[in-house]
């Protein structure tokens, strides 16, 4: 049972995408992609900060920990225009058709040595750019595929239904309204899993402000982009890239200080990572002893049978019970030994619904 969830970091150039990328996956790629002239996508993984696993790795003193994870995916950044006949937008956006979600980053920040393809600062204008953009790809998409059937030798009864279904996202999108606003069956959507269309994905926003915008709370239209995504329930989390280079570059006893005299209580990169996996229906159930502490990552709603197969096959398979105890009561009792003390551990069968941060030892027998 694979839960690998990948995120596709998506935007204009020059807006702090691959600072976000490195930032979330500690990684150091050249930020001047757009300059350079590069056009590969680059992958890595994030980890999902968790104080849950802090607190149990400080508690048990494992030989190693283990944070849930996410695939971040960056794209090249695209420019107004990239489907109109130029190939490169369409090849890009390619590259993350297979995304769990989309995280668009947009810029606010004022920065006079890097310069705005656009010439000037405009988030909102930013943000409909590149959904046009996806809108397009998709639309590309769904042309070429309705051409393919309506051209075949023979169209079967399956064709015949995914056309229909190809004509109602056709007329959507050319009505500038995404795939998943258009309230598809679930047979409707199972003809159109192959594609992996890009306005069918969730997507988040994520304001790249400066300082000055950072302080005051603040960046030049704010209020319009919150009302573009309040109306299309799109979650925007605001960064400030420069300052969370800052962070990362600290000495880890310096960080707290630093963060404090800002009045930051935890890094924006990181309520990044749980706002995608927390958006991505994501949760983590975790185990915890000497030898590892882990958080491993499933969606929600799964039951513990389901659950046990994460960790082994095995263990699903010879799956009698699940130990449980909530990672609340645990802290609160302090130990392993005082929450079994308290009747805080509980047995449950097969059918139990695991909870975010429940901690479970699985009993099975193969």
């Amino acid at each position: 049972m694979s839960t690998n969830l990948t995120s596709g970091i998506i935007g204009l150039p020059m807006v702090g995408k691959t600072t976000v990328f490195n930032l979330l996956t500690n990684s150091n790629q050249e930020t001047s992609n757009f300059l350079s002239g590069k056009t590969e996508t680059i992958t890595a993984s994030a980890k999902v900060p968790d104080k849950r696993i802090d607190f149990l790795a400080n508690m048990y003193k494992p030989r190693k920990t283990t944070y849930a994870q996410i695939q971040f995916s960056e794209v090249p950044g695209l420019v107004r225009g990239a489907n109109e006949g130029k190939g490169v937008g369409n090849q890009f956006l390619s590259a993350i058709r297979n995304a769990d979600l989309l995280a668009h980053v947009v810029r606010a920040f004022k920065n006079p040595d890097v310069p705005h393809v656009e010439d000037d600062i405009n988030p909102l204008r930013d943000i409909e750019t590149i959904a046009v953009e996806i809108l397009l790809a998709d639309m590309d998409l769904v042309e070429k595929r309705i051409q393919r059937i309506q051209t075949g030798k023979k169209i079967t009864k399956e064709n015949a239904f995914e056309l229909e279904v190809l004509k109602k996202c056709l007329a959507a999108l050319e009505e500038e309204s995404p795939i998943s606003q258009l309230g598809l069956s679930e047979e409707e959507k199972l003809t159109l899993r192959n594609y992996a269309f890009l306005t069918e994905k969730p997507m988040m926003l994520v304001i790249n402000i400066d300082e000055d915008q950072f302080r005051q709370g603040t960046y030049p239209g704010k209020e319009e982009v919150e009302k573009y995504a309040a109306a299309r329930g799109i979650p925007v989390i605001e960064i400030c890239g420069r300052i969370e280079m800052e962070i990362s570059q600290l000495p880890e006893e310096d960080r707290a200080m630093f963060m404090e005299d800002l009045g930051i209580t935890e890094p924006g990169i990181e309520r990044l990572a749980r706002a995608v996996y927390d958006y991505l229906g994501l949760i983590s159930f975790l185990t915890a002893g000497e030898d590892e502490v882990r958080a491993w990552t499933i969606k929600r709603n799964t039951d513990a049978k389901r659950a046990a197969g994460k960790i082994h096959s095995d263990i699903e398979r010879g799956f009698i019970r699940a130990e449980v105890v909530a990672f609340d009561d645990l802290a609160a009792a302090g130990s392993m030994a005082r929450a079994r003390e308290k009747g805080l551990l509980r047995l449950e069968g097969k059918e139990y619904i695991v909870k975010d941060g429940d901690i479970i030892n699985f009993r099975f027998n193969v």
